[in-house]
């Protein structure tokens, strides 16, 4: 069987290609409802459908954007991508997902492959290795938007989480409950601004109330090797810390097994509180203090950027902070 074409419908409904054209595309302006009617009839008789690829040509738009991730199944990553989702479902766009597992050579080949895809545009979680490449799609007209990280403040358009406000307020609350040994668990935050950001939180917060800053409580962790030193050997240490404070999931799980392993209790022996919520964390023996993001939020505000730059004749270069939340559970105790 033949597959219909729009020149059968506009035979069907005696009208010109360009009206039936105009009606698909939405252009009602100068048609009477008579007319639309029997375009409208013609299409479900003929049971037509239209050629998205020969639309997106005429159109110059695929009505598709990209989307790369870090790790999909990562609990930000996933609320992050339902606000993506849910947005483009309002606004008619198509998504197509990739995953890189923090690899550069993954992520650059996701590039190419969406710019060949011709997607109107990214939505991307960088690894701050493809840079040149970012910029040379930006430069030649496609339009990307940046979210979770911010790596060297050069990003044009990006949606982040007021990182430095958030770890400000949470060591503020450590202070607070008394405690002055906070030791500060993170990835190396040399060349990622958002990591930074959070240990010049913490820094501000023990400048403002007068506790000098120990470089031996600033502890590193890396996603291959883990802790660069045993989390139970510093507590077993001359003058050890009262709280830790982690500075991402993957920490914040990897810490809470080794405590376990060696039956330290929170908080008893050690508080814990963590950057990034922890699912069912509110169920756990000991509900976790966590800082909470937006991912959802994040998602839209992303989205909706994207699409006012594919829609716009200028597009804009901007920079949105996202609150955070403190949300206060039993890992903390007061000293």
């Amino acid at each position: 069987m033949a597959k219909t074409k729009l020149i059968d419908v506009a035979e069907r409904a005696g009208v010109s290609n360009s009206t039936v054209s105009q009606y698909l595309n939405g252009r009602f302006d100068y048609m009477s409802e008579k007319t639309k009617e029997r375009i409208k009839q013609a299409i479900s008789d003929l049971d037509y459908v239209p050629n998205p690829i020969a639309r997106s040509l005429k159109m110059n738009k695929t009505k598709t954007i990209g989307v790369i991730v870090r790790d999909i199944t990562g609990f930000y990553t996933s609320r992050t991508i339902r606000g993506i989702d849910d947005f483009c479902k309002n606004s008619e766009y198509n998504l197509l997902i990739y995953n890189t597992d923090v690899d550069p050579k993954v992520e650059a080949k996701s590039l190419e492959t969406l710019n060949q895809l011709r997607v109107d545009g990214i939505i991307i979680a960088s690894s701050g290795q493809n840079t040149d490449l970012i910029n040379k799609y930006s430069e030649n007209g496609l339009p990307i938007v940046h979210f979770q990280l911010e790596h060297d403040g050069n990003e044009k358009n990006i949606i982040i989480s007021d990182y430095r406000k958030a770890a400000f307020e949470a060591t503020e609350y450590l202070i607070q409950l008394g405690h002055k040994r906070i030791c500060f668990v993170t990835q190396d935050f040399k060349q990622v601004k958002s990591r930074k950001d959070r240990f010049l939180g913490y820094s501000d917060a023990l400048q403002k109330h007068g506790i000098p800053m120990d470089k031996q409580l600033i502890k590193y962790w890396h996603r291959e090797t883990g802790f660069e030193q045993s989390p139970v050997d510093f507590l077993q240490s001359d003058n050890p810390p009262t709280v830790f404070f982690t500075q991402h999931l993957a920490i914040t799980t990897e810490l809470l097994s080794k405590l376990n392993t060696a039956n330290i209790v929170i908080p008893d022996d050690v508080s814990l509180l963590g950057f990034d919520d922890i699912p069912m964390a509110e169920y756990f023996k000991v509900p976790i203090t966590v800082i909470t993001q937006n991912p959802y939020e994040i998602g839209r505000q992303a989205t909706m950027l994207l699409l006012n730059n594919i829609n716009s004749k200028v597009p804009s270069s901007e920079k949105f902070l996202i609150p955070c939340s403190l949300i206060k559970r039993s890992s903390c105790k007061e000293i």
